[in-house]
């Protein structure tokens, strides 16, 4: 019998927060009588309900509906309410029991109690105490799976905290490789997909290329299909893994990373220019973009939504002060939940220290790079110190020589050959005494030049079978200061195969760096040097073209002492030539349609 009576205020939870959007109570008993006046009070107070008259109805309804509370009489037509207390635990650890009878044996409620039942009544229920009794029960039930809830949270920002100071001490502690970062990019994805972390599913890591007109897949972790979704964490959380050893296990290689996931991410490549695609818009905005059933508020590519096979997922830039870096995409591909703002936050948070960890080891990288650049400038700096100026003065004396020779050798001639030729005539002794000495002087003259010519004689070249592009990086590294300082972009293009030739490695370097010295020369502003080399069946063709003014008189340019610079002497073009026909050569220049002038030497090719 069921007595009525007031009802009790309101606690401290209102009726509708202590059940859940689709939760309901199992009222279990075989009166339907008490059934019905059950469902009526409890539908009166806001609680959806449902029946059950036997332990097998009570199973179907379990089956069929998430049941918050039982309210369970123990006797049963096909079963003991008592013994059914470990099965339905067993099912549903959140489910809540209320025990009914109408035998009021203290040792009855005790066993209830201890079985799981979170409390006992007994027939006839007065409304009061079964709401009052109801209300406590799934008020207790609603706080204990808030405080797991809460625990859970709190677990997991310590996991958090824990992860970003163990990946702040591993960055702080040593710069960055390639390698490391790798190490530190997985872990990071891992973090992302961990149980103890955000709990996604899967985590793609793609970042622009070095040139930075490319977003590229990069990195990936989680299942390839939704089959071995669970399994994943699954059995990293029955090992026990502590944080440390998930970054062991990622430094080993041994965290679960599925080739399908990595097929996906390796396939993913976008242009930086396509401003209009949501990833280059995530990571120029720097704006997480949520997309939901494959809409956001921008445009969502179907190639995608194809490509993830997911059509929810978000986006979170990864960005430094003074770049783009990349982008992070996470989705729940298994258990389809909604991602929501709070796990958003969380996710940028990760993506924070993935920057870090990024910028940290480019700017290591590029550091390195310039130390290795400065170290190879000074070594050949070292080793070619006296190599320009040598060469200018060596030619500069050689031509001038020549040219002395050339001018002063006839007319010396002409006046010790009249000398001699008028002391055959005359008989004064004085004169003949005067024009002896004049004949005399200009034998040492004539002599002189003669050591002149002595000194224009070419050196020949001692060649060596040699390998080019050494010497093409040798000679740009000489020039890579002024090369930096004028704003100038080197671009160089370069076979796969290194030509072999027969030459003085120390004369051609000492072409290619005047050649280069010119292009350099001509962009005091800025420009682009473009070094390329074409292999041919018998030869090989190194050309050199730079973006500047261009050349005003190309066809002298390689004579000797011809220049339109203020400063100089106009030799080293001639030198360049001498060296490149010494070596059975040719050097042609020419005015380029873009402007700028073209350098092409063209070098026999030792053939392996």
């Amino acid at each position: 019998m069921i007595e009525q009576s007031h009802l009790p205020p309101p606690l401290s939870i209102a009726n509708e927060e202590l059940l859940e959007e689709g939760e309901v109570i199992v009222i279990v008993d075989d009166f339907a009588d008490i059934v019905g006046l059950l469902e009526d009070f409890l539908h009166q107070q806001g609680f959806a309900t449902v029946a059950a008259g036997s332990a097998d109805a009570l199973r179907r309804q379990l089956g069929m509906h998430k049941v918050a509370l039982a309210l369970l009489d123990i006797g049963l037509p096909d079963a003991d309410g008592i013994k059914l207390l470990p099965e339905l635990k067993q099912h549903d650890r959140d489910l809540a029991v209320i025990m009914l009878t109408a035998v009021t044996d203290l040792q009855t409620a005790l066993a209830c109690l201890r079985l799981g039942a979170d409390d006992y009544l007994a027939k006839p229920v007065h409304f009061t105490d079964l709401l009052a009794t109801l209300r406590r029960v799934l008020e207790k039930r609603r706080l204990t799976i808030r405080n797991r809830q809460y625990q859970q949270q709190i677990e997991q920002a310590n996991f958090r905290l824990q992860f970003a100071h163990q990946l702040a001490m591993k960055m702080n502690t040593a710069y960055l490789s390639m390698v490391e970062l790798d190490e530190i990019l997985h872990a990071i994805l891992a973090g992302i997909t961990a149980e103890e972390g955000l709990q996604f599913n899967r985590a793609f890591l793609a970042l622009f290329n070095e040139a930075g007109d490319v977003l590229e897949g990069r990195l990936a972790i989680g299942p390839g299909n939704r089959e071995d979704g669970s399994r994943i964490w699954r059995d990293l959380r029955e090992q026990e893994l502590g944080l440390r050893d998930l970054f062991v296990r990622i430094q080993r290689n041994e965290t679960a990373m599925d080739t399908e996931v990595n097929r996906i991410v390796r396939a993913l490549r976008v242009d930086a220019l396509d401003a209009d695609n949501l990833l280059i818009r995530a990571v120029r905005n720097r704006q997480s973009i949520n997309v939901v059933d494959g809409r956001s508020e921008y445009p969502v590519p179907l190639e995608l939504v194809g490509l993830l096979q997911e059509d929810s997922f978000v986006v979170v830039p990864l960005y430094s002060p003074s770049r783009a870096l990349g982008v992070i995409i996470a989705d729940h591909f298994v258990n389809r939940a909604q991602i929501d703002e709070e796990r958003i936050l969380a996710l940028e948070g990760f993506a924070g220290q993935a920057s870090l960890a990024i910028e940290h080891c480019r700017l290591y990288v590029d550091m390195q790079r310039k130390i290795k650049e400065l170290e190879e400038i000074t070594s050949e700096l070292q080793k070619n110190k006296d190599l320009l100026v040598e060469a200018e003065r060596y030619s500069a004396l050689g031509h001038m020589a020549a040219q002395l020779a050339h001018s002063i050798r006839n007319p010396i001639t002409a006046i010790g050959g009249t000398a001699r030729l008028l002391s055959r005539k005359i008989d004064n002794k004085e004169w003949l005494r005067f024009l002896g000495m004049m004949a005399g002087e200009a034998e040492k003259i004539e002599k002189t030049l003669e050591d002149l010519f002595s000194f224009v004689d070419q050196v020949k070249p001692e060649r060596e079978k040699i390998r080019l592009i050494p010497l093409i990086h040798k000679s740009l590294l000489l020039h890579l200061a002024a090369i930096k300082a004028q704003g100038i972009k080197k671009i160089l293009l370069l076979p796969e195969t290194d030509p072999l030739i027969d030459a003085d490695p120390r004369l051609i370097q000492q072409a290619l760096v005047h050649l280069i010295r010119n292009s350099v020369e001509a962009m005091p502003q800025g420009g682009e040097l473009f070094i390329e080399v074409v292999l041919e069946e018998a030869q090989v063709k190194i050309l050199i073209r730079d973006s500047g003014t261009g050349g005003t008189n190309l066809r002298h340019a390689t004579d000797p002492f011809y220049t339109t610079k203020l400063v100089g002497t106009g030799m080293g073009l001639t030198l360049v030539k001498r060296i490149v026909e010494d070596h059975g050569g040719r050097l042609t220049l020419d005015n380029r349609q873009q402007g700028g002038v073209r350098a092409t030497v063209l070098l026999p090719r030792v053939v392996e």
